[in-house]
């Protein structure tokens, strides 16, 4: 449940009435009306008709340049909901705004970002080497890498070419500063290639497909659903950094033939991430609000689609020849 407030004309009172009573607002409270002519307007919204009830108010206010549109979280209210209400706001999607949010911070190319990858590079590399799975867990919760992945997933849903180019540019400008950095660190510290948990990141299967993709699918569901604490699990379960530690790594002891199969399992990672992150925000129907925008989407989230389950395709034959090759 959300307490939606609107600050807006009074003379745009009457419609916003009939939006709150379309959607069934819980409860609706008028304030007083300003000096400057506008008005505080509240609702008690259920999730579910939170974002309707956001598109219909920005349709009606999109002219009103001095017009807020306000969303707060409601922890608790008091008499609680029956039980079936609350079973069908536990299954509500979070609105589009509040995803966007939640996943533009994480896919920004900024200082925080880099030193984030930075770290989690040198906790992981230290974890490889040292065959120690708990820092190398350590190394997988920070997960910069993740938010980048959805981010993008989500730009392609909402067709937000902006959000797409700045989380494209921070997965590969991070992915490329863990792989360099990686390669120093293997390149100045003369440690054996027997560790287990090295060695483990640069084997690929079908097995590591199929994990990828569930995890992603969990990411996203995650997202849509408001459930953040589910994304420490996929964090542990798909984690990025550690295979691209490992390709640094390897190739800072010229090893090209474990820096292939680390960067294999990598992009395969990658790649079921956004493939799955796609599919979930298709069946959730996470799409723009205007008509224009969303056939725009659909076509875009068609392409990306498309363009994602071949380079599995890809993946998979190159896993397959690999496996033939190495037996």
């Amino acid at each position: 449940m959300k307490l939606i407030e609107v600050i807006a004309k009074a003379s745009s009172q009457p419609t916003i009435s009939i939006i709150a009573e379309k959607y069934k607002a819980r409860d609706f409270r008028l304030g007083q009306e300003g000096e400057d002519g506008r008005q505080p307007i509240r609702m008690l919204v259920t999730d579910e008709n939170v974002q309707p009830v956001l598109d219909a108010l920005q349709n009606i206010l999109g002219a009103q340049s001095t017009a807020r549109i306000i969303v707060f979280p409601v922890d608790a209210t008091l008499p609680r909901a029956r039980t079936d209400q609350e079973r069908e706001e536990d299954s509500a999607t979070s609105t589009r705004e509040a995803m966007y949010a939640a996943v533009d911070k994480n896919a920004r190319l900024d200082t925080n970002f880099v030193i984030l990858v930075i770290l989690s590079t040198i906790v992981a590399a230290i974890g490889l080497v040292k065959d120690n799975v708990a820092v190398i867990i350590g190394a997988m919760v920070i997960a910069p890498l993740l938010g980048p992945n959805l981010a993008f997933g989500l730009g392609t849903a909402l067709g937000d070419v902006h959000l797409m180019k700045n989380s494209l540019k921070s997965l590969l400008t991070g992915t490329v500063i863990a792989i360099g950095f990686s390669f120093v660190i293997g390149v100045l510290w003369p440690f054996g290639l027997g560790s287990p948990e090295l060695l483990a990141r640069t084997e690929v299967g079908m097995d590591s497909l199929a994990l990828a993709l569930a995890s992603g699918a969990a990411a996203a569901l995650s997202l849509t659903t408001g459930l953040p604490s589910v994304l420490v699990g996929v964090m542990v379960a798909v984690a990025l950094l550690p295979p691209a530690a490992a390709v640094g790594l390897t190739l800072g002891h010229w090893r090209a033939d474990l820096a292939m199969g680390a960067a294999l399992l990598l992009v395969a990672n990658i790649v079921c991430v956004n493939l799955a992150a796609k599919l979930v925000f298709l069946v959730k129907g996470i799409q723009p609000r205007t008509w224009a925008e969303k056939t725009k989407a659909k076509r875009a989230m068609r392409i990306y689609i498309a363009v994602w389950i071949a380079t599995l395709v890809l993946v998979v034959l190159a896993i397959v020849m690999r496996t033939q090759l190495t037996n």
